[in-house]
C-alpha cells in the first residue's frame, strides 16, 4: 500500500524540474510575506447575556494596519465566518436575540462596515460514513457504498470555554449526535481544534502546514466512534459560499520536497478569488494514529467544487446572520483513507488538518536537506569539470616541457 500512497501523492504525469522550483520559490516566497509578520492574538468567547452559554467563539488577530476577525461557533453545524478589514480598531457586534431567532439576519456585524476587505465562510454540514468492503478501486469516487450521514447540526457540542487556552491560542469544539439509537459515539467523539498564530512557524506534528499571522489552523480528529462496517472511510461534507454564479477554484501545487510530510508531494487550496484574498490549505494526507507519521498515513480525495442545488444544507445561523439569506453555496467533499492500506479500524482514530486565512497562502521553502541535495547534485558536476580540466592541465605541462639529451 505504501507504494500507491506515495504514486498518488507524487508528481502524476510530469516532474518540474529542481532549478524551476528553486526560481519560483525565490520569485514567490517574498509574497507570502506581504500580510502582517506579527499579530496581536485574542480568543474571547462571546457571552449571551439573555440565556444559556451558547458557543461563540472569535478570534480576533490585531496587525499595524489591519484586523483578522474569524468567528467560530457550533450553533447549528460547525461554522467559520472569516473577515479582514483594512483597519486595527474594527471589532465585532453581536446581537443574541436576534442571532438565536429564526431569521438572524444582521444578527453579526463587523464594525465599521467600510472597513470590510473580505468576508466569506466555511461551514461543515456532515460527517460522511462509506463501507468500503467491496471496493478495490482505491479512485473511486464515491469511495463505498454511503451510509445515512451525520448532521453536524444535530450535535450536542461541549462548553467551549472549558477548552479556551490562551496560552496555545487554541480552543475545541468536541461533540457527539444528540440521537444516537446505535450508540455509535458512546465511547467516541468529533472535535474540531482552532488555533491562531501571532508569527510564522511550523507545527511539529505532520503534517505541519506552515502557518503565518495571517492564518488560523484548524484541526479535526475522529476518536472512538464505532464505525458501521469493518472497512469504513469517513469524509466531511464542506460548504462555502459561491463566488457570484461560480463556486471558489481548488488548485493543487506539487513539490520536490517531502521532508515535512513523508511521502505527501502536494499541497491544495481553496480560492475565494483572485489573490491577494481567502484561501483553505492543506495537504491531501490524514492520519489513522497519533502522533501522525508514515506508516499512519492516509490519502485523501477532495471532490470537485459544486452549487449545493440537488439538496438543502443545514444552515448556520453565524453564517446568515453576517450574510443574510440570499447566498449561493458551493460544496465539496473530502474522503479520509483507501479500503487497503491502514485505516480508521486500526485504532478508532483519524485526524486531517487545514490553515485558513487571508491573503497570500503561505509558501513552502525547500528544506535545508533538499537544498544540500541540489547543491551537491548541480555542484558536483562543475567539480568534476574542474578537476578533470587541472588532470589534463598538469599531465600536458609533464610532456611538452623540453627534454635535454644527456
Amino acid at each position: 500500500m505504501r507504494g500507491s500512497v506515495e504514486h498518488s501523492w507524487g508528481w502524476g504525469h510530469c516532474a518540474p524540474s529542481p532549478l524551476l522550483l528553486l526560481t519560483l520559490f525565490l520569485f514567490a516566497a517574498p509574497f507570502g510575506l506581504l500580510g502582517e509578520t506579527t499579530r496581536q492574538v485574542s480568543l474571547e468567547v462571546i457571552p449571551n447575556w439573555l440565556g444559556p452559554v451558547q458557543n461563540l467563539l472569535h478570534i480576533r488577530a490585531v496587525g499595524t494596519n489591519s484586523t483578522l476577525h474569524y468567528i467560530w461557533s457550533s450553533l447549528g453545524p460547525l461554522a467559520v465566518v472569516l473577515v479582514a478589514t483594512n483597519t486595527p480598531h474594527s471589532t465585532l457586534s453581536v446581537n443574541w436575540s436576534r442571532l438565536l431567532s429564526p431569521e438572524p439576519d444582521g444578527g453579526l456585524m463587523v464594525l465599521p462596515k467600510d472597513s470590510i476587505q473580505f468576508s466569506s465562510a466555511l461551514v461543515f454540514t456532515r460527517l460522511l460514513e462509506f463501507d468500503s468492503t467491496n471496493v478495490s478501486d482505491t479512485a473511486a469516487k464515491p469511495p463505498g457504498t454511503p451510509y445515512p450521514p451525520y448532521s453536524l447540526a444535530d450535535f450536542s457540542w461541549n462548553n467551549i470555554t472549558d477548552s479556551l487556552d490562551p496560552a496555545t491560542l487554541s480552543a475545541t469544539f468536541q461533540g457527539h449526535p444528540m440521537n444516537d439509537p446505535t450508540r455509535t459515539f458512546a465511547n467516541g467523539s468529533l472535535a474540531f481544534r482552532v488555533q491562531a498564530f501571532s508569527r510564522s512557524s511550523r507545527p511539529a506534528q505532520p503534517p505541519r502546514l506552515l502557518h503565518t499571522a495571517d492564518t488560523c489552523q484548524l484541526e479535526v480528529a475522529l476518536v472512538g466512534a464505532s464505525p458501521r462496517g469493518n472497512r469504513s472511510l469517513f469524509g466531511l461534507e464542506v460548504a462555502t459560499l459561491g463566488q457570484g454564479p461560480d463556486c471558489p477554484s481548488v488548485q493543487e501545487q506539487h513539490s520536490i520536497d517531502d521532508e515535512y510530510a513523508p511521502a505527501v508531494f502536494q499541497l491544495d487550496q481553496l480560492l475565494w478569488g483572485s489573490l491577494p484574498s481567502g484561501f483553505a490549505q492543506w495537504r491531501p494526507v490524514a492520519y489513522s494514529q497519533k502522533p501522525g507519521g508514515r506508516e499512519s498515513a492516509l490519502p485523501c480525495q477532495a471532490s470537485p467544487l459544486h452549487p449545493a442545488l440537488a439538496y438543502p444544507l443545514p444552515q448556520s445561523p453565524i453564517v446568515r446572520a453576517f450574510f443574510g439569506s440570499q447566498n449561493n453555496f458551493c460544496a465539496f467533499n473530502v474522503t479520509f483513507g483507501a479500503s487497503t492500506g491502514p485505516g480508521y479500524w486500526d485504532q478508532h482514530y483519524l485526524s486531517w488538518s487545514m490553515l485558513l486565512g487571508v491573503g497570500f497562502p503561505p509558501v513552502d521553502g525547500l528544506s535545508p536537506l533538499v537544498l544540500g541535495i541540489m547543491a551537491v547534485a548541480l555542484g558536483a558536476p562543475g567539480l568534476m569539470l574542474l578537476v578533470g580540466g587541472l588532470v589534463l592541465l598538469l599531465y600536458h605541462k609533464k610532456y611538452s616541457e623540453y627534454q635535454s639529451i644527456n
